[in-house]
């Protein structure tokens, strides 16, 4: 059974303050929750349907029912279990090999997109700037997959770690050079902006060389890409080249 106290503190953790303030966050359903666990993030408490987690201590798990399971999940449809772990400590980014740096990305379901491409594509550093969303938030956790357990994410000034970086730095702009017809290194700070207003001015005037995905379509007419479709296909060519 789930106590007032125990519903009280995981609704609370949907919001960032909260998380920040317990330093915990939620994750449900049993791949994510076992790849978080596999990766021997602190475990506090785990609620589950069905018990898919023998290793865990009998002391940290709880059984509850679907109804129970439906209070306190953030999820349209629960997924058997809903897990609470401790915030990791924060690991310094080293400024070497390809990193991406996200300016003021907005929405959970791309960042969390983003780092599971980082982890497809070997992109151990992910960079936001303080205004992106948190990496923490539910809807992020389970966009990734699990995939949250292998990229290293920091929040930082995001001019500030350009300015002090000695590598090249890439901007995403509609009028960059075709990434199709460049040479790309195997070394770079790659940045995507926000979904609706793209990198921001002071970020854009510390880019070295501007790139762009063109438009194969007759009429020429799409606006733009999502940026998590985006970082896709920026990786996947970075990766062929080098």
């Amino acid at each position: 059974m789930v106590s007032k106290n125990q519903i009280k503190l995981i609704t609370s953790l949907t919001q960032k303050k909260f998380r920040k303030e317990h330093n915990l966050f939620i994750a449900e359903g049993i791949k994510v929750i076992q790849e978080l666990l596999d990766a021997s993030y602190e475990l506090v408490d785990l609620f589950y349907i069905n018990d898919t987690f023998p290793s865990v201590e009998d002391s940290k798990k709880t059984q509850i029912s679907g109804q129970e399971l439906k209070k306190i999940s953030s999820l349209t449809s629960p997924n058997n279990s809903l897990a609470i772990f401790k915030i990791p400590l924060l690991r310094t980014p080293k400024k070497e090999g390809l990193i991406i740096a996200l300016d003021d990305i907005r929405d959970p379901g791309n960042l969390g997109t983003i780092i599971r491409l980082c982890d497809w594509f070997g992109i151990n550093q992910l960079i936001c700037s303080e205004e992106t969303v948190d990496a923490y938030n539910p809807k992020v956790v389970q966009a990734t997959m699990g995939s949250l357990s292998r990229v290293n994410i920091n929040y930082v000034d995001l001019k500030k770690f350009i300015s002090n970086s000695k590598i090249p730095v890439f901007g995403t702009f509609m009028e960059g050079d075709n990434i199709y017809k460049n040479c790309l290194p195997n070394e770079g700070i790659i940045v995507l902006g926000n979904e609706a207003n793209g990198i921001s001015k002071e970020v854009e005037n510390l880019v070295t060389q501007k790139i762009s995905i063109p438009r194969f379509g007759d009429t020429q007419a799409t606006e733009s890409l999502n940026v998590a479709t985006a970082t896709a296909i920026i990786l996947s060519e970075f990766r062929r080249n080098s």
